[in-house]
């Protein structure tokens, strides 16, 4: 039995230099819808073609291309930290979070290759 519970929602994170303008391109050439731009945050995001799977745009000054981080929606971060934390998975530091929007936390597999667990607070406050 699996030590989390994920719901049937993933975000695929890259980094990108210009959000807007790759928002843009991955409108025009694969027909993903924007859902929005946080630009406090320097994230955005878009709905791709297949349910529950949105991509994540990290703007970053020196992105480095090829490395996307898988977001798995949980509906309770916590608790499904604290599962994974007695079972011995690493977690890069503590709970992120924006307020009214998400939870976030970083973590890794067994070879090093970082994932995320993300708690929409618009779902689950």
């Amino acid at each position: 039995m699996a030590l989390v519970s994920l719901e049937n929602t993933i975000t695929l994170a890259i980094s990108v230099k210009d959000r807007h303008a790759s928002a843009a391109w991955y409108e025009e050439k694969l027909g993903f819808d924007l859902i929005y731009h946080l630009d406090d945050a320097g994230w955005s995001e878009l709905q791709t073609k297949t349910e529950g799977v949105t991509l994540g745009l990290g703007e970053q000054n020196d992105p480095n291309p090829g490395n996307s981080v898988p977001v798995f929606g949980v509906a309770n971060l916590a608790k499904a930290r604290k599962a994974l934390e007695e079972a011995n998975v690493k977690f890069d530091g503590p709970t992120v979070s924006i307020e009214g929007m998400v939870h976030l936390a970083t973590f890794y597999d067994p070879d090093g290759n970082a994932l995320m667990l993300a708690q929409d607070l618009s779902k689950h406050p």
